[in-house]
């Protein structure tokens, strides 16, 4: 891909937070994303609001699309992607970037649930073996990639 240089006026920036849940049963807690013409699996997360802090708001999204209360262990790493206007999701004319920060964590209360009228339709705990054969974002191999790494 060819990326302009831009000012930082000049394109769209997200900040957001995920979330690795792996459980004692090689299990990986993703989450469904509706946004596409495919449906496509992903760790669950996502943007954080402008008064929150990261945690908070890693926190809250996988509350949301999963149903589950969990507590944050370490950054496993930061990912940027960069997309071109006419990759976007949503009908737009300029670039994005995204921040995307990635937790270890574990679940501590909830149930677990799907997200109701958001951007995920389903929330599954799935065996690692399954994850290469999943239609999924390329974000669920980099939290993983780090997940591992830090093992």
């Amino acid at each position: 891909m060819n990326v302009p240089t831009l000012h930082t006026t000049e394109y769209d920036s997200r900040l957001a937070a995920y979330a690795v849940l792996v459980d004692d049963r090689e299990r990986v807690l993703l989450a469904l994303w509706n946004e596409v013409a495919e449906p496509l699996w992903t760790l669950p997360g996502g943007g954080v609001e402008l008064d929150e802090t990261i945690e908070a708001g890693a926190v809250r999204e996988v509350r949301e699309e999963t149903g589950y209360d969990v507590e944050l262990g370490r950054v496993l790493g930061v990912d940027t992607i960069v997309v071109a206007p006419e990759e976007r999701t949503v009908d737009r004319d300029r670039w994005f970037r995204g921040i995307r920060v990635v937790y270890d964590a574990v679940v501590v209360g909830g149930k677990l649930r799907d997200e109701v009228d958001g951007t995920t339709d389903e929330a599954r705990w799935i065996p690692l073996a399954d994850v290469p054969d999943l239609a999924r974002v390329e974000l669920v191999d980099v939290g993983l990639r780090l997940w591992a790494a830090g093992r």
